[in-house]
């Protein structure tokens, strides 16, 4: 499917909630950026020839209500666009490939990464050596959006490497791999709990959880705030512009007194109209931008 920057994520969710058994991000915009940021002696002029347009290709295995799930699909995203989200030059191609492991050749690339000063996204299956006080995070993302390689996701764990207090409780709204909420542990939180409305994304936080002996972390599906109980210290949702414009007026009533309110998933084009509505209700402490995207953290009034 060829989409717009900004749906790239929404789209890629919607397959994997279809069954997908794996989704790939093509993003020339990426590899502009790189060969801005590096000095490269060469670089494949191809890969600019569609600069703009993201490709999200989905893997599904060839079954009676295939092409039922295709229709789906494309009505599903056609969706997006009354929530506002901007779909681009939509277009859809389907094809047959060959069978292959192609569930499981994505993890020859996925190596540990650190993050911020401390921080190790480590995947499960790879070997690594902690070295002075690295705080290690083991990860299988499966299919669930938050390997720390993503700009939004790498903003949130520098933020919150930055604002963590000991004791602290927090919420993580749209937990994905559970990402977030396994560093908030690790980094000294109290109590986590952490949701999404996706049944794949809670299996596997609460996945990654058991991964990394963790039992202050609560895991359960809700849509956006609409299960969670009580007040947090800092509440975390790396999710999507409209729904973090739609959260801002309601997140006060969950938040301590000078409780702290981290979002990202922001594309650039839409910080200054997220950053209107957050305003009335927070303090803007921080802005933080990467790539084509930026994260904003705030302290309510």
């Amino acid at each position: 499917m060829t989409t717009s920057q900004e749906a790239e994520e929404a789209v890629s969710n919607i397959m994997h909630e279809l069954g997908a058994g794996g989704v790939v991000i093509k993003n020339p915009n990426d590899v502009k950026l790189l060969v801005q940021s590096d000095n490269w002696d060469y670089f494949d002029p191809s890969l600019f020839e569609e600069e703009g347009n993201i490709k999200v290709f989905a893997y599904f295995p060839i079954a009676s209500d295939t092409i039922d799930r295709i229709n789906i699909l494309k009505d599903r995203i056609a969706e997006l666009k009354s929530f506002g989200i901007d779909i681009g030059n939509f277009d859809v191609k389907v094809s047959e490939v060959d069978e292959a492991d192609w569930a499981n050749n994505w993890k020859q690339y996925y190596k540990p990464l650190k993050i911020g000063k401390k921080i190790v996204i480590k995947p499960s299956w790879e070997e690594y050596v902690s070295q002075g006080e690295e705080i290690i995070i083991e990860l299988d993302p499966g299919m669930a959006f938050g390997t720390g390689t993503h700009e939004t996701t790498k903003m949130c764990l520098e933020l919150l490497e930055e604002i963590m207090m000991l004791e602290s409780t927090v919420f993580d709204i749209g937990c994905g791999s559970g990402i977030l909420s396994v560093a908030s542990s690790k980094l000294g939180a109290k109590e986590v709990y952490a949701a999404d409305i996706d049944e794949v994304s809670v299996e596997v936080a609460r996945q990654n959880v058991k991964l990394n002996n963790l039992h202050n972390v609560k895991v359960f599906k809700s849509d956006l705030l609409e299960r969670f109980e009580g007040k947090a210290d800092i509440i975390v949702a790396n999710i999507i512009a409209d729904a973090i414009i739609k959260l801002s007026s309601k997140v006060p009533d969950y938040l301590k007194e000078k409780g702290l309110f981290l979002v990202s998933g922001i594309i650039k084009d839409r910080c200054e109209e997220v950053l209107q509505k957050v305003e009335k209700f927070f303090e803007i402490l921080q802005i933080r931008e990467e790539g084509e995207w930026c994260a904003i953290l705030s302290r309510k009034k």
